[in-house]
């Protein structure tokens, strides 16, 4: 139960986030300036929430100037199946209240392993934490029915002090680090279990925290994994919103590094240009 301060607190920030969203949208939507993250929880949440979303057909001006979890989170949800079993948040992605609390999720046990605690946590539902680097995990073998690392891997072996820990040993430059983390997630998972994983697809790139995965490093990993089927989706962010793509149109795909980049490009991306799904089945 949360106490009368963080009540108060809350009551007090909730109209300065309406304000700031309302000035946001007025604005023209400017990725990461106030009232940008109450337009990407909305927009998530309607998207995950809506039984006829098809992550393979998107209406036109989806996503329009959000990054790539306004397809990532979609694409999870309506692939991964409804019913109880374990399922591994590999990378703390799915740790938000608008997305644990689905329905999908509230029926599993779920288990979030990531690097260091994080300001929310969804311990009051039933949600397990662990604290670890996801290439030596401590889970026994064939554990969890389904693995989500969305949007994880590509920073596995990279310098993670820049945003998800304090600790110095997580400032790497192994950009190999990807393939130990995806043997682990597979030692992990039950035989005929799923593992979604997603990145940044495109032009391969190193911006030192994270990598930008071209075609040639995706087929590594599925070689590596062995999957028994596989279903690959890509995404393609272009100025007018998110599209379902192919390879051949993302292999050229940027980033936009809010954390680097002072102004916008032209495009008004707001982190990566493409994305590539995978649906791997152990």
């Amino acid at each position: 139960m949360q106490s009368l301060k963080q009540y108060i607190k809350g009551r007090l920030k909730a109209p300065l986030a309406e304000s700031n969203y309302k000035r946001f949208l007025a604005d023209g939507n400017p990725p990461w300036k106030p009232g940008y993250d109450t337009h990407k929880i909305k927009s998530v949440t309607a998207a995950i929430n809506d039984p006829a979303y098809d992550p393979y057909k998107l209406p036109d001006g989806f996503g329009w100037r959000l990054d790539e979890r306004i397809v990532e989170y979609p694409w999870f949800m309506a692939r991964l199946p409804a019913g109880k079993g374990r399922l591994l948040d590999a990378g703390s992605t799915l740790n938000h209240a608008h997305v644990l609390g689905h329905p999908k999720l509230r029926e599993k046990t779920c288990t979030v392993s990531t690097l260091a605690p994080e300001q929310w946590s969804a311990w009051q539902w039933g949600v397990s934490y662990v604290y670890e680097d996801l290439r030596e995990s401590c889970f026994r073998d064939a554990y969890f029915d389904w693995i989500a690392c969305i949007s994880t891997i590509e920073h596995v072996g990279l310098d993670n002090t820049m945003l998800y820990t304090s600790d110095g040993t997580k400032n790497e430059t192994d950009t190999d680090g990807y393939v130990s983390c995806l043997m682990e997630l597979r030692r992990m998972l039950k035989p005929g279990g799923v593992l979604f994983l997603s990145m940044p697809f495109g032009r391969r790139a190193n911006h030192g925290w994270f990598q930008i995965f071209d075609a040639e490093m995706v087929d590594r990993l599925v070689e590596r994994f062995a999957p028994q089927s596989g279903i690959e989706t890509i995404y393609r962010y272009k100025a007018e919103g998110w599209t379902v793509g192919d390879r051949e149109s993302a292999k050229d795909a940027t980033y936009f590094d809010i954390h680097k980049q002072n102004t916008y490009d032209d495009d008004y991306a707001a982190a990566s240009r493409a994305v590539v799904c995978l649906e791997l089945t152990k």
